[in-house]
């Protein structure tokens, strides 16, 4: 049995009707819709009943007020908890449960779908983070559809039909009734053309291919040319061509915007570097006199080298290279160009593959590795967090051997700190985009403004076509406003003679590109907000509004962790949570309600201890937050995983790293602790004073007329302006 234990922020949340409603009396007098955590239909013959999908299972407690006195089937569109998330309710009631064949292994084997340990090519993952969201315990299935499969209950006939994309194994249910045929079609499409949540759809890394399979699955169901569309949220739809014809027409919009701007599949040399030239070292190409990096076909490595005449260097990202080359090549330099020393890595965002190699250099060259702080926790501590491609993905190890679970960062800038080196005088500054943790390295060498911009910006600036986005990833925390909107206006006031981007890309005089770029970013925005079913899309696009930190945790029988809920509100005005905590049996949520409320455009962090007793030992567990936001019930949205098991010494305690621990190069994970230990108890650590606020930003598209938001950036301390 589950145990419900609620993290309350405010509003109680309840069932929208006191009992099951006729979704049309006249047409169609044994069914009925019952709304919680989604809507769930009941197809009433005598006292049995027939639910498609089945929500918190509260609808169990009001069947009887329809004159139902059992339920013999339960039919489930797709795996999100949101449909199922009352599921242990039917244990014991006779019931049986049926799913799509696709998405068994969801249903029946959900922590398959969960790691402590993540890799790039987990299933269902964009390199690491889960684009799936199953129940947290497992609900075994009695029958499991394949398209074109036919059911049969008391004379009603449902024809399977896939409708993947919002979830991978999605299906519609097609019901003759009445002498119309219905489409109970989960989560597809929702009245208004509009999406139930955008981040269930991003299934790769900007390729879209959750938009394509929606885009096909919205072709198979108008071919079908239902009567009257059924969804899983919202109202039911009774005249279906139309808005499904809208919708398509949206989709089609958003996959042509979303698609990487810029050549991907193409070939690299053709235009990732017009500028470069060879030099006597193998594969390194020149910039200008003080500035290299690697050139070659279908090579994709991240590093940039600034050479000082001095012989001093400083590298820009180091990641995906083999150490033999980057020994020799390093050699090479040494041998033709008179370098000495690397004094530091500069990291431009929180991706493994752009530190991967950043240990090599700091044993080998006793090189220091700098970061943005708010990229610090990210490349120290990954497990922390479910965001994409984190440097333990990769699989590297350090090198003494061990698994390379996190770096630690000797320096960790302020948005708009300074430094000096060697002559030059460089700016660290936040330049979201691909992700909100990255940074913008700027100077002048060799008389010309250089921008290092990480992965945010890539392509050929003389190709019109290009707009230069790399991929757009919600599970990059990536909302637009503090994305490429963001990037797109700061590059724009930056004003740079050349771009210097990750993965080998150099881009020269791109003014006009960094145009394109930005009116892409608003245009990217305007898209997701077509569709969007929440007023404020951001709440549909953001998979970590309400997120849990740190996101893996690791116990022991009789211990407990302290876990921080983080919650934001986008919102103009106050905002008001309820937030239940759902945990399998042997986990205990602690304390059991919290309330409060949010301000305007604010964040609240709320600590929350758990506990493990020995019935959950020697497993991995989902727990699950069910949210409530201002009335209106989202259900089991966000979630995190919890490893009962054995744990090292250290873990147990919860207490004593010593000064040398901290120093090593792999991070110290204390269970409980919600910040990096590194942050406050490093000594080799500088953390630089914000002495420059981040100027003014007035993000004003041409021809465009919207209400201009303040928004204030969490980084910087000074006020964004932005459409």
């Amino acid at each position: 049995m589950l145990l419900w234990i609620a993290l309350v922020v405010g509003f109680g949340g309840s069932a929208s009707a006191a009992r099951p409603l006729l979704v049309d009396p006249k047409l169609a007098p044994d069914l009925f819709v019952w709304t919680d955590t989604c809507n769930v239909y009941v197809l009433r013959d005598g006292d049995a009943a027939l639910l498609v999908d089945l929500g918190d299972g509260s609808v169990l407690d009001h069947l009887g007020d329809i004159g139902v006195k059992r339920v013999e089937w339960v039919l489930f569109t797709h795996h999100h908890r949101e449909q199922c998330q009352g599921a242990p309710r039917l244990r014991g009631t006779g019931a049986k449960v049926a799913a799509p064949e696709a998405e068994r292994a969801l249903f029946e084997r959900p922590m398959d779908f969960r790691k402590m340990n993540v890799r790039l090519g987990d299933a269902f993952t964009i390199h690491g983070s889960s684009y799936v969201r199953p129940p947290i315990q497992p609900i075994p299935l009695d029958r499991a559809f394949k398209t074109n499969d036919t059911f049969t209950w008391h004379g009603h006939e449902f024809v399977c039909l896939d409708t993947r994309g919002n979830s991978p194994g999605s299906m519609t249910y097609l019901l003759k009734l009445g002498g119309r045929r219905l489409a109970f079609s989960g989560d597809l499409m929702l009245d208004g053309a509009k999406m139930h949540t955008w981040f269930d759809t991003e299934w790769d890394y900007g390729f879209a291919a959750g938009i394509k399979a929606l885009r096909q699955s919205v072709a198979r169901l108008s071919a079908q040319q239902p009567a009257w569309l059924l969804p899983s949220h919202g109202k039911t739809l009774h005249a279906p061509p139309s808005p499904l014809r809208d919708y398509a027409e949206k989709l089609a919009r958003l996959e042509k915007l979303y698609l990487r701007g810029y050549d991907s599949e193409g070939g690299s040399v053709a235009y990732q570097d017009k500028v470069s030239t060879p030099t006597v070292v193998s594969n390194v190409f020149q910039v200008s006199p003080h500035l290299f990096k690697f050139k070659r076909p279908n090579f994709w490595p991240n590093f940039g080298l600034i050479l000082a005449d001095s012989g001093r260097a400083l590298v820009v990202d180091c990641g995906l290279l083999d150490e033999k080359f980057l020994d020799a090549t390093l050699d090479g330099m040494r041998a033709h160009f008179g370098l000495k020393a690397i004094d530091a890595v500069i990291v431009t965002h929180m991706h493994g593959d752009h530190f991967l190699e950043t240990p090599y250099l700091r044993e080998k060259w006793g090189a220091q590795i700098w970061a943005l702080d708010n990229m610090v926790d990210k490349m120290e501590h990954p497990e922390w967090f479910d965001y994409a491609a984190p440097i333990q993905a990769y699989g590297k190890k350090n090198p003494d051997g061990s698994p390379m679970s996190g770096v630690r960062v000797d320096r960790a800038f302020k948005c708009g700190a300074t430094f000096e080196w060697e002559g030059y005088r460089f700016t660290v500054d936040w330049m979201p985009g691909q992700t909100e943790f990255a940074l913008c390295l700027h100077g002048m060498i060799d008389g010309r403004k250089v921008a290092f911009t990480g992965d945010n910006i890539f392509g050929d600036p003389d190709d019109p076509s290009q707009t230069g986005h790399e991929a757009v990833v919600a599970h990059n925390s990536a909302i637009l406003e503090e994305g490429y909107i963001y990037a797109g206006e700061y590059l724009k006031r930056l004003q740079p003679d050349i771009l210097i981007g990750g993965h080998s890309f150099v881009m020269d005089r791109p003014a006009k590109f960094i145009e394109r770029y930005r009116r892409w970013a608003y245009d990217m925005r305007d898209a997701f907000r077509a569709l969007s079913w929440d007023k404020d899309y951001r709440y549909w696009f953001d998979p970590f509004w309400v997120r849990a930190q740190p996101y893996r945790v690791a116990l022991r029988p009789g211990e407990s962790a302290e876990v921080t809920l983080h919650i934001r509100n986008f919102r103009r005005g106050k905002q008001v949570h309820r937030i239940e905590i759902h945990t399998p049996p042997g986990l205990i949520a602690e304390p059991a309600v919290l309330e409060g409320q949010l301000a305007d455009g604010s964040r609240k962090s709320v600590p929350v201890h758990v506990r493990a007793t020995p019935e959950a030992a020697g497993r991995t567990h989902l727990l699950a937050m069910d949210v409530t936001l201002d009335g209106r019930r989202y259900g089991e949205r966000f979630d995190f995983v919890v490893k009962v098991g054995p744990a090292s010494p250290l873990l147990r305690s919860g207490l004593g790293a010593t000064r040398d621990d901290l120093a090593g190069n792999t991070p110290i994970h204390i269970v409980g602790l919600s910040k990096p230990i590194c942050n406050s108890s490093i000594p080799s650590r500088t953390r630089e004073p914000n002495n420059t606020l981040e100027p003014r930003i007035s993000m004003n598209a041409a021809s465009r007329t919207e209400t201009v938001t303040t928004m204030t950036t969490r980084l910087c301390g000074a006020a964004t302006t932005i459409r």
